[in-house]
This record gives C-alpha cells, structure tokens and sequence, in this order.
C-alpha cells in the first residue's frame, strides 16, 4: 500500500479483476450453498415475504400479522421473486442479492480509481474490502444493507461525472437521482442523505456552491419526490393512512430522535469501526490520520471520500438509532481513500506492524482451535474442515510475516493475508452441514414438519427458544412459544415440542414433564412428541401429586428418569463436530 509497494508495471494486470472477482466468488460458494437462514433476521424476512404472497400485498407489510413499515419494499420484492421462482427461498440465490451488489462496488470502485491508483494497489485495496469483518459477513448476509450500498456508491459514482464534466450531463443527472432514490427505496433515509449530503457538503468544500443546483437541484430532487410520491399514493392505497403515518414518522422520525430500539451512545461508531474493518482497520485509520496531521494535499476525489466518511460518520452518530452496519456505506472509501494517500507515503514501521499484528493473529489460529476444541461450547473446532480452515490461516500468517521480514512492501502481506482468509473461508464453508444445528433452525425444522406429518398434527410449539416466530418459514404453519407453567397446565395438547436442550438442566418441572415422551435430539434442540394422552399427565406433575403414574414416576424413579432425558436432550461433544 505505501510507496516502497507500487510498481510501475501495469499492463500486466489488465485480465485480473475478473479473476479476483471469480475467486471471491469461489471462496464464499461454499458458504452461500450449505449455510442455514439465521433466525435473527434473515427468517424475518423470510416470513416477511411469505405473508405478503399469501395476503397478495406489495407496499405494505405484515409480520405475524402486525404492520411491519421498519423497511421499504425493493429487497423484500426480491426475497418474494426468488420464492416464486425457486417454490422455496433458496439460499444461494438470497446470498447473491448480497454478494452480487458487493462485487457491483468493487467494480464501481475498480473503475473510480482507474487513473488515480495503480493497479496493483487497486487490486489490494479490493481484497482489503473484500476481506473486511463487516462488509465480508454483509456480502452473503439475507439482508438490504448491502443493495443500498451499491446504490449510494453508483449515486455518488454519478455524481463525480457530473461533477468532473465526463459524458452526458443529463445522463449522470439522472442517475444521480436514480441510485440515491434507489437507495432509499432499499432501506430507508440513509439511503437518501448520505449521496446528497456528502455531494451538497464536498461541493461547500470546494467553494463551488453554484453547482449545488445542477448536482441537486431541482431536477434530482424531482425526480425524487417525484418516485416517492408513487410509491407512498401506493402505500396508501394498498394500507390506508394509519400504516403511511408508521412508515413516513414513526420509522424515520421517531427512529431517528428517540430510538424505540438499537439506541446507543452519540460514540459508539468511534467504537464499532475497529471492528467493522478489522483486519485492516488499524492499517486504514493510520493512513488516514497520517496524512490529516501532516496535511497532505489532497486530490478532489480524495477530498470527495473523506468528505463522504467525515458527513456519514457524523449524521449517523447523531441518529438515536445506531448498528454497525448502518456504517456500511462508507467502507469502500474508507478503504480506497487509504489507498490513494499510501501511494505518496513514505514506508514507515507502523505500517509493518498494523499487517503483522493480523498475521499473528491468523498464526494462532490453529493452535487456538486444537485446544478451544476441548470446551464443549466449542467443540465444533475438532471438525476435520474447521481444523483444516484453520490451518490455511495459519500458514497464511506465517508466510506473511515472512513477506514482512524479508521485503519492504506491504502489498504482498496484505494479499496473503486476504487470499489465506479466503480459501480458509471456502475450506471452513465444507462444515456448515454438520454445523446447521448451531446456526439456524432448518435442520430441526425439517424434522419437526416429518414427526408432525406421522403424527396427523400441525401444531407446534416452542419452549427456552430464541426467536421462534420466524420459523413459520419453515414449518409452514404458526408457532406458539410457550412457558413451563403454560407446559405443565396442559396447554401444549396435542403437536410437536421444540425446545432449547440446555435450558432443561435448569428447570426440574420441564425434565418431569419430559420423563416417558418420545424426545428427538436435533444438535442444541430437543423435539417432543406431545400426543392427548401426554396431555393428562401434566395436570398431576403441576398439583405436585405424590402418586406415581406410568408417564410422570416421582421420588428416586423420576429423578433418574430426568438425569436420562437431560442425557438425550443435551447432545455430547462428539455430536457436534
């Protein structure tokens, strides 16, 4: 990335681009094939999509039939495309409406830089981003975030056109317009202020205020209002007034002043950021403070990038509502910001040791997971594809060091570093079927819709579960999430159990309850069949009855029994590798 790691050789590296965008491709196929749906989000808005195609709905959305305005409707319709497609959600093609768009910005971005960085830089600067902790988990991630930025990083792409006088005026114009309505159409108002901000406060900075009307003037905001005006007769047409007021105030305004969730301090992204760019956070940031404290003269573009990280960084630190990947759009110019500065840097040690502190982290990786293996939480790390993943780390961080030891350029350390996270990525991607269990609710889903089939029934409940509600995704049919009280006073009657294994080692009236019923271990989860006659049972288990009976025994005979069904639900070590 410094001086000591250009080269004046270019045209070696004219085919590739397209090679590394294949190889990422490549490394993440495992990931996007095998993995289940996470039941944070990603089976939120699986549910989503599900009741909006059964109720026939386009703008307005419900999630377990309550109003969901949190989002608008450009990714959802996407998720909704792919079912009807595909007559299921399909992983690979959810995590390409992640990854896709990512690779859009490396491109974008690829083109931006084309005669302000060589080559080769650009080539690290995209593994840099590639290989980012957030925007890699974003790129294959069933969420919007990524969409959006592909729109603003096009709107702001636009934008320097416009700016700089390259091709049709009118044409960029409009496109400026596009993306960034485009972007909010995708997730919301950051979409819409972070490529009007950033333009309106660079164009204040370049003391060329005039342009402000061409860049955003009334033409861009037309078009704008124009698209939303649309959209919003259609939201309420399609939901009435009641659910146009929840999207246009409570989901922006509210959000924003007096967050109703994710609310967090004015500094958490001076926090979130070391993360969110981890490993090279500590690489970018130095870059960049550098060339502040020694002002160093920058390039528009340069100036155009930090502008565009300085006006997000603060807008978003002013909202109430704050995540960490609400930072996202600003990724790729922190990246290629620190790119561009790094090519008039001379080398410096702490260049060195901002790569070799990573290095010797991706070094331990595999001795830390020989002996992590030995924790029972952890002993998914014995699996033979995760030992082997971490190994490729290892040997990526020794080569590195090596690189860094021996060389003055830090370009050759950087790629070794990204290109050992990525084949560790696609190796480790291979135990995902063997490690669904601890991801996501699939595997036990599936089981349960089986057992439920046999059994005549289609009712489900869950019990000590985390988020259940999404899985109606799956199951097809609702879930109840119910109590050990609810449990014991007969109202699971008739159906399928799902409940969390480990929390039965805390509850004594659960494990009575379970004693003499056909249990299903499934990985974390514990499957009962609860039949009528299970249904009659309970009654004297909750009144504490001291007779004995075939299903609940008491004294001795039930605390053995319970010792055994905590032995079947919670499943050993081995059972998760």
């Amino acid at each position: 990335m410094p001086a000591t790691s250009l080269s004046d050789a270019n045209t070696t590296m004219k085919h590739r681009f397209p090679l590394l965008l294949a190889g990422c491709l490549l490394a993440l196929l495992p990931v996007m094939l095998l993995r289940d749906f996470t039941p944070s989000n990603e089976l939120r808005y699986l549910s989503i999509a599900d009741e909006a195609l059964r109720e026939g709905h386009l703008f307005t959305f419900t999630f377990q039939g309550e109003p969901y305005a949190d989002k608008p409707p450009l990714y959802l319709w996407l998720v909704m495309l792919g079912r009807l497609l595909f007559g299921q959600h399909q992983m690979l093609y959810l995590a390409l409406l992640a990854l896709l768009p990512a690779m859009v910005i490396l491109a974008t971005m690829e083109r931006w830089l084309r005669t302000v960085v060589e080559r080769r830089n650009r080539m690290t600067a995209a593994l840099m981003l590639m290989t980012s902790g957030l925007f890699l988990g974003l790129a294959v991630c069933v969420r919007m975030d990524m969409l959006m930025c592909m729109f603003i990083t096009l709107a702001l792409y636009s934008f320097w056109q416009l700016y700089t006088g390259t091709g049709s005026e009118r044409l960029h114009r409009t496109l400026f317009a596009l993306f960034t309505w485009l972007a909010l159409f995708t997730k919301g108002p950051v979409g819409l202020l972070v490529p009007l901000l950033s333009a309106t406060l660079f164009l204040l900075v370049e003391r060329k205020p005039r342009l402000i009307a061409r860049c955003c003037g009334w033409y861009t905001w037309g078009i704008i209002a124009g698209c939303s005006a649309l959209w919003f007769l259609a939201v309420w047409l399609e939901g009435g007034s009641e659910y146009l007021n929840n999207l246009l105030f409570h989901q922006t305004i509210d959000r924003a002043v007096d967050a109703f969730h994710h609310k967090e301090p004015f500094w958490y992204y001076l926090v979130s950021y070391w993360y969110s760019l981890a490993p090279w956070s500590l690489l970018i940031a130095g870059i960049i403070l550098t060339a502040l404290v020694r002002r160093m003269r920058m390039t528009d573009l340069e100036r155009l990038f930090l502008t565009v990280i300085v006006s997000t960084l603060v807008m978003l630190s002013l909202f109430s509502s704050k995540l960490a990947v609400y930072l996202a759009p600003t990724f790729p110019f922190f990246v290629y910001l620190a790119a561009s500065l790094a090519q008039r840097m001379p080398p410096a040690r702490w260049m060195k040791a901002t790569v070799a502190l990573p290095a010797l982290i991706w070094c331990a990786a595999l001795p830390a997971a020989v002996v992590l293996r030995q924790n029972a939480d952890l002993a998914f790390l014995g699996n033979g594809w995760c030992l082997a993943a971490t190994a490729l780390l290892t040997a990526a961080g020794i080569a590195a060091l090596t690189l860094l030891w021996r060389e003055q350029t830090l370009r050759h350390a950087i790629n070794t570093l990204a290109a050992g996270l990525l084949a560790a990525l696609f190796v480790g991607g291979m135990a995902l079927p063997r490690l669904n269990t601890l991801l996501g609710y699939g595997t036990m889903c599936r089981q349960a819709v089986e057992l439920a089939r046999t059994n005549g029934t289609t009712a489900y409940y869950s019990w000590e579960v985390r988020r259940p509600e999404s899985m109606d995704a799956y199951l097809g049919a609702p879930v109840r999430a119910v109590t050990t009280d609810e449990v014991l006073a007969g109202e699971v009657t008739e159906g399928i159990l799902m409940l969390a294994a480990r929390k039965l080692e805390q509850d004594d009236a659960m494990q009575r309850f379970l004693a003499g019923k056909r249990l299903h271990p499934v990985g974390e989860y514990l499957l009962v069949e609860i039949t009528p006659a299970d249904t009659d049972t309970a009654e004297p288990a909750e009144a504490g009855s001291a007779e004995p009976t075939d299903t609940a025994p008491t004294g001795t005979d039930a605390a053995e029994t319970a010792d055994t069904a905590v032995r079947i639900a919670t499943p050993a070590p081995t059972d998760r590798q």
